[in-house]
């Protein structure tokens, strides 16, 4: 699969060192058969922490209507509202049903802003909750006074509208804030709830939570994959887009992984358990959504510190507000303006304007198989100036294929690559499947082979119809005391002037041919590099392959800067002399050795199918291995950082102007505010916030939308400068 989890990029290596040892004739790879029991999903619903804000939405929701149905007395049997419509409604005790009313309401429908405002206050936070508290408070105690003779400030209809208005806006806003984060809940469900587990001849049903590694599966067309697995049984086209954002199915056979929450499109499979709980790739896409929601990036930061602030900011002006009236003996106006500065100055458009974007936007660039795991990356990723891309399986594709045949006295081309793929048939090394491979695209007959043996970091050689046939390197050569032909200087020379490997072919002790590979350059990689290019951005490669081989991929491509014959150790050191520039640099690698580069560049980006150490360095992982996935970055930091500025630049110009009207500086032109509209204008301000992050969901970041790749594309030859690799122990 493009995408690997921790499990799976262990079992990769494992294999690998497995089929490097039995290469050296070390025997096969020692029996891994861990029976790991899988954590159970949680019907769906570990979210790993993550806050279930669609829960919030419907206690909002419900607490909205009943309060809203108990503000209705309230308000009708007001006295005041009753003057202004010309009413007359009253009965014996009428006049307590808003002081009753009004307490049932104060503490059922303020308890939830009285809850979270004690996080707040314990934390020295003050924010949003507390000032609502505050604000609902102050309107109550007044209110309860004047109903006892104590003072004439009746706001028990003020308080009413005051709270259904509050739980109105936190009901939309947790909707807003929920459908972001559904993105984690829609993951979590692309598991089925139950497996079929083939236990000897027969299939049984379990839940998921059941199944553990080492357990086949029956995966029927059109279902789900219940767990990260291998194919041992059958073929089927995969439908893969909830994990590499890929529409396109993809055709995957026995031997092939499969990861949980994939479909079989078309075919019925047998599918072998790797991974199952937190060790598939879907758990991990999921906790790196998570992780991305709840990092915090430098607007984020200045959005809360701004909030903070204006806590105090409001606090002030409504004491100032309330002291300017009480000095002129105005007490009831001090208390209405102080109210109203309150909830008018809520930070809840500021509080909502960062998280909100970042929600989405992680949300959004997850569907589009862009794992974002600090949202600091996502937001640096629009000022890079540089990206430096590795070229193995970056670029390139990152497996080989036989390039060119060469061969010798009376043997045709067909012939060389029969008897070679003959004695690499059963071979698991790349060199060994790219023969394989074009034998058969060249429908080519390939004979038996026996007594096939292993030449460690050399080559490999077998019997063929009698005879025994060699495929390796120059230093096979020198083992089975082969001289290698004058006929073959001319191809070996302009082999090794491209910087690819030479590969000689011999039967009966006889040089009959001899063949190059090389790693083919992505169809998408030109369209990525011109892309990046029309948005003013450079693009370098590095590798540790030969300067003809780079300069070949590089001249292909358009690259700007080309950094070749680099040692592993020293990747980190080309990131450092593009930052020495001035610029932000993004570094695009999949291994191991690209680890320390990833950590160091400004952005780190791993592809998804490279190793654990590289994802973990890195600031985002790409699910598929496509490098359009930068792309995808860039046009999503773009847009998620205009979103941040328009929010930011709303919520502030609106606080700005609100706290004066509200304190009542503009009553001389007649313009005031009662805390019921204050309470509306505030929720307006969130609710406007929350419509333009959504507006997020429109931005399109499939790959063909941002840079179609040229179709049917055929690069020219790229070569790797690894000779003894070129030897293919079988």
């Amino acid at each position: 699969m493009d995408f690997m989890t921790e499990s799976d990029s262990t079992e990769s290596e494992s294999t690998d060192q497995a089929q490097q040892g039995a290469h050296a004739g070390h025997g096969a790879p020692a029996d891994d058969s861990g029976h790991t029991k899988q954590e159970p999903h949680g019907a769906h619903t570990d979210h790993h922490a993550h806050v279930d804000h669609s829960g919030h939405a419907e206690m909002f929701r419900r607490l909205f209507w009943i309060n809203l149905l108990l503000a209705i007395p309230v308000v009708l049997f007001s006295a005041m509202v009753q003057d202004w419509l010309g009413l007359s409604l009253s009965f014996p005790g009428s006049s307590w049903i808003p002081p009753v009313v009004g307490t049932v309401l104060f503490i059922w429908g303020g308890r939830p802003f009285f809850t979270m405002a004690v996080p707040e206050v314990r934390n020295r936070q003050p924010g949003m909750m507390l000032l609502i508290a505050m604000a609902i408070t102050v309107a109550f105690l007044a209110s309860l006074a004047s109903t006892f003779g104590v003072g004439s400030l009746d706001f028990w209809w003020e308080l009413a509208t005051l709270i259904v208005v509050m739980l109105l806006g936190h009901w939309q806003e947790m909707k807003a804030v929920g459908q972001a984060s559904g993105a984690l809940a829609a993951l979590a469900e692309l598991l089925p709830d139950e497996a079929e587990r083939v236990v000897g001849d027969d299939v049984e049903t379990v839940r998921i939570a059941d199944l553990a590694t080492g357990d086949v599966v029956v995966v029927r067309p059109g279902a789900r994959v219940p767990a990260d697995g291998t194919i041992a049984q059958g073929s089927a086209s995969m439908d893969e887009s909830t994990i590499t954002g890929e529409s396109a199915p993809v055709r995957r056979a026995q031997g092939d992984r499969v990861v949980a929450g994939t479909v079989a499109t078309d075919g019925s499979l047998r599918v072998e358990v790797t991974a199952v709980g937190d060790d598939t790739a879907l758990a991990g896409i999921q906790r790196m959504v998570t992780q991305a929601q709840e990092s915090r990036s430098g607007a984020r930061k200045l959005a809360d510190r701004a909030a903070q602030a204006l806590f105090y900011i409001a606090l002030g002006s409504a004491l100032l507000t309330f002291t300017v009236y009480a000095v002129q003996g105005d007490f009831s106006t001090g208390i209405v303006r102080a109210v109203t500065v309150l909830v008018i100055a809520c930070p809840h458009a500021l509080g909502l304007a960062i998280p909100l974007v970042i929600a989405i936007s992680t949300a959004k660039s997850a569907q589009a198989g862009v794992l974002v795991k600090d949202v600091l990356a996502l937001e640096t990723m629009r000022s890079i100036s540089s990206v430096l891309f590795d070229k193995t399986g970056t670029l390139t594709e990152g497996s080989h294929t036989v390039a060119e045949v060469e061969p010798l006295d009376d043997w045709d081309e067909k012939r060389v690559l029969a008897v070679a793929a003959a004695v690499e048939r059963d071979s698991e090394h790349p060199i060994g499947r790219a023969i394989v491979a074009a034998a058969a695209e060249r429908d080519v007959s390939v004979p038996d082979a026996s007594d096939v043996d292993t030449l460690p970091g050399k080559g490999v050689v077998g019997t063929v119809d009698g005879d025994r046939v060699g495929v390796g390197g120059r230093s096979m050569l020198a083992e089975l005391d082969i001289e290698a032909p004058e006929a073959a200087a001319e191809a070996r020379e302009r082999w090794d002037g491209e910087g690819s490997p030479t590969l000689y072919v011999t039967v009966g002790g006889v040089v009959v041919g001899l063949f190059t590979t090389h790693d083919p350059v992505r169809a998408s990689s030109r369209a990525t590099v011109d892309a990046l290019h029309r948005q003013g951005v450079s693009v370098a490669l590095i590798t540790g392959d030969s300067q003809a081989v780079a300069d070949r991929v590089a001249r292909e491509l358009g690259i700007d800067e080309v950094f070749a014959e680099v040692l592993p150790q020293d990747k980190d050191s080309a990131v450092e002399k593009l930052q020495a520039g001035g610029g932000k640099v993004a570094m695009v690698g999949d291994g191991v050795n690209d680890a320390p580069a990833l950590a160091r560049a400004d952005v780190g980006i791993a592809i998804g199918a490279g190793t654990d150490v590289a994802m973990e360095a890195a600031g985002v992982v790409l699910a598929s291995s496509d490098p359009r996935g930068v792309l995808a970055i860039v046009a999503l930091s773009r847009a998620s950082h205009r979103k941040m500025i328009q929010n930011l630049v709303w919520a502030t110009a609106y606080n700005a102007l609100a706290i004066p009207v509200a304190a009542g500086v503009f009553t001389g032109i007649g313009f005031t505010l009662n805390p019921a509209a204050a309470a509306i204008a505030m929720s307006l301000s969130t609710i406007v916030v929350a419509a333009n992050a959504q507006l997020l969901r429109r931005v399109d970041l499939s790959y063909e939308a941002l840079a179609p790749a040229a179709a049917g594309a055929a690069p020219d030859p790229e070569h790797e400068n690894h000779p003894e690799e070129a030897a293919s122990p079988a």
